[in-house]
């Protein structure tokens, strides 16, 4: 990791993997021992083959439309998932970015973080088993928001909040790849392709920057080449 440095063959079950998600729904989290980055690294073995890829489509989701319900609770009005950049903006301030506690019980760290990962290793099998183009949207609406809350909820980023967006921008990478089709990347990420902002990154434990992402040019150097 840098710090400053259609498919066939579709999964007939869509219950497949469920069980897996439910046994790291339970097994991990922020109130059990071990860090987050550990966590995370636990649940990956646990996510392999085709009923594991599928759980890792799934933790995606949940955790996808957990974060949507969250904010149409919050505003009282349908928002444009593929833009929650534009509402921060213009939230900023009156919206809350409770992804560490949403009623799923997924981790953005932990669960979500090691989705995105096996996601990005297994690309072509998540492909052929899942519709991808939901699943390609539900990356990149993670991403957009793991950044608007640096951004613009006072969210700490640290290394793990980077180490998630850096597997988010994988994953978003190979999957279009993986696809038959590509298609056009949403609007916060083209605006975030324009700029060359370096986040300072944070150790989890300490006040210390440990080092700087720039997330506009991991975007660019992986989702257009």
């Amino acid at each position: 990791m840098r710090w400053f440095r259609r498919g066939s063959g579709r999964q007939s079950d869509p219950g497949a993997g469920q069980a897996i998600v439910d046994d790291v729904r339970e097994r991990f989290g922020a109130h059990l021992p071990g860090s987050f980055r550990e966590q995370a690294e636990a649940v990956v073995p646990l996510l392999s083959g085709d009923e594991g890829v599928a759980a890792a489509a799934a933790i995606l989701r949940e955790f996808a439309d957990g974060a949507y319900a969250d904010l149409v609770a919050q505003t009282g009005f349908p928002i444009d998932r593929t833009d929650y950049r534009s509402l921060w903006r213009d939230g900023r301030g009156r919206l809350r970015w409770q992804l560490f506690t949403l009623p799923c019980r997924l981790h953005p760290y932990i669960q979500v973080s090691a989705a995105a990962g096996v996601l990005s290793t297994e690309a072509k099998r998540a492909v052929r088993q899942t519709e991808p183009g939901p699943l390609l949207a539900h990356v990149l609406e993670v991403l957009d928001l793991t950044i608007d809350g640096w951004e613009f909820a006072r969210v700490r980023p640290d290394t793990d909040g980077a180490i998630l967006a850096h597997r988010l921008i994988a994953a978003a990478r190979d999957l279009r790849g993986a696809m038959s089709d590509e298609p056009p990347l949403p609007r916060p990420v083209r605006e975030l392709m324009r700029r060359n902002h370096v986040v300072d990154i944070y150790d989890p434990e300490s006040p210390q920057v440990v080092g700087g992402f720039n997330p506009g040019k991991e975007m660019r150097e992986a989702l257009l080449a």
